[in-house]
């Protein structure tokens, strides 16, 4: 019988799923989709590939869970950091904070690589179903703004938005990017 290290078996087998979801997105941000196969996801988080299926029927499985967690906690920072802000221009702020304070904790690596991964249709488009999701509150602040193409807005501060989360990944000052980049951004606005 295995050893368990956690008080009860649902803590342990949630701390070995745990440990195959991070291994799973240090293969993926590493080495690309391709490479995240149950054999290597296992050695890495240093379980046998068999004890890999008993989370995960597959290697596709697996990486549809990292698309959800990974998410999934995005998800859950910006709406803390969005929770008592209701002014626009505010919420706009936040978002932009928050994002490129993500970025500098690493959370936006799994996204990254899956973007750039060739995955299964279904997976591709879940992805990009929850990228859609997650901006929401940016283009619903940027709508309330007014600009004159709220969605062409929107699409634009997205995109300063990913040019500032790269820079912060490739070591440049998160404060200072955010600054500069809101800076851009409540120019753009007016």
């Amino acid at each position: 019988m295995p050893k368990i290290n956690a008080a009860t078996v649902a803590e342990h087998r949630a701390q070995q799923r745990a440990a195959l979801i991070r291994a799973a997105v240090d293969i993926l941000v590493e080495q690309g989709a391709t490479a995240v196969t149950p054999a290597a996801v296992g050695a890495r988080a240093g379980l046998a590939r068999s004890s890999f299926y008993q989370y995960f029927p597959s290697g596709a499985a697996l990486l549809a869970a990292v698309v959800e967690e990974s998410f999934t906690a995005a998800d859950a920072a910006l709406a803390r950091a969005l929770d008592t802000v209701s002014d626009p221009a505010d919420r706009v702020d936040a978002f932009v904070r928050t994002e490129i304070r993500l970025a500098a904790e690493g959370m936006h690596r799994p996204a990254a690589a899956l973007m750039r991964a060739e995955l299964p249709r279904e997976c591709r488009d879940r992805v990009h179903e929850l990228h859609l999701v997650h901006y929401a509150p940016l283009q619903s602040a940027i709508a309330a703004l007014s600009p004159a193409h709220p969605q062409l807005t929107a699409q634009l501060v997205g995109g300063l938005l990913q040019a500032a989360m790269t820079a912060v990944e490739h070591g440049a000052d998160p404060e200072e990017v955010a600054d500069r980049a809101l800076h851009l951004v409540r120019h753009g606005l007016d």
